[in-house]
């Protein structure tokens, strides 16, 4: 009797009963793709703002490379003028202004800082992810070391007063007070040493420091096709 009774009741009741397990599948597949979306096109977004700051951080690093390599042709006009060889006097101001010069980088992490604030694993692809973190946490990384806080790397702190300490007897300068270029080398064993060791050091910083421009640029480009190749597939 019961049993017939629950049977009866089943199939009277059996529409609604449809009707709401119908609907809560469909409200949890609803909130689900709704939350898959949200964090697609949240992925989207921090890729997107990553790709223009690494655009961007592209034109820094290659204009100081660019600077970087004056840098070392002007220690070598200098290094030629110590040993008495030709020089061209009219860039010697511009080269002498270089040669100490360090270049801190103007690095765009906002779309990095805001996939660490959003969890790192929103980035789906895991070598798109490591291209990401390396390129922040260790070539950036080495720019910022090398430009502002390593000590031997530190040109002008460094060098500057050094060696003009014994260029400033040879210095000529206009009426206005500007460097026009240097009379001719008259120096003594010793300072042509010392002022040789200097310009050794300055100039392997300077090697060191392109390598290390060229290097992060390559890994740059490298991100860049990486993230247009991603997001393509986000379209």
């Amino acid at each position: 009797m019961f049993k017939e009774k629950f049977l009866n009741i089943l199939k009277k009741y059996s529409t609604e009963f449809a009707l709401i397990f119908i609907s809560v599948i469909l409200a949890f597949a609803l909130t689900e793709w709704s939350s898959n979306r949200g964090e697609k096109i949240s992925e989207t977004k921090i890729l997107s703002e990553i790709k223009n700051g690494i655009n961007l951080d592209y034109k820094d690093f290659e204009s100081n490379l660019k600077m970087h390599k004056i840098s070392k042709a002007g220690v070598r006009e200098l290094r030629k003028w110590v040993n008495n060889e030709e020089i061209n006097n009219d860039s010697i101001p511009v080269y002498y202004y270089l040669v100490f010069r360090n270049y801190s980088p103007i690095i765009n992490k906002t779309g990095y800082e805001s996939l660490k604030e959003t969890s790192l694993k929103t980035i789906s692809n895991d070598s798109l992810r490591f291209q990401i973190i390396k390129l922040y946490d260790y070539h950036y990384n080495i720019i910022e070391q090398l430009e502002n806080h390593n000590e031997e790397m530190q040109d002008f702190e460094t060098y500057f007063a050094l060696v003009n300490k014994i260029l400033t007897p040879y210095m000529s300068f206009d009426e206005k007070g500007n460097l026009k270029n240097l009379q001719k080398a008259n120096l003594s064993e010793v300072e042509k040493k010392e002022l040789l060791s200097y310009l050794w050091r300055l100039e392997l910083t300077k090697m060191f420091k392109i390598f290390r421009y060229e290097q992060v640029l390559t890994e740059i480009k490298n991100l860049d096709k990486s993230l247009n190749a991603e997001l393509k597939t986000k379209r």
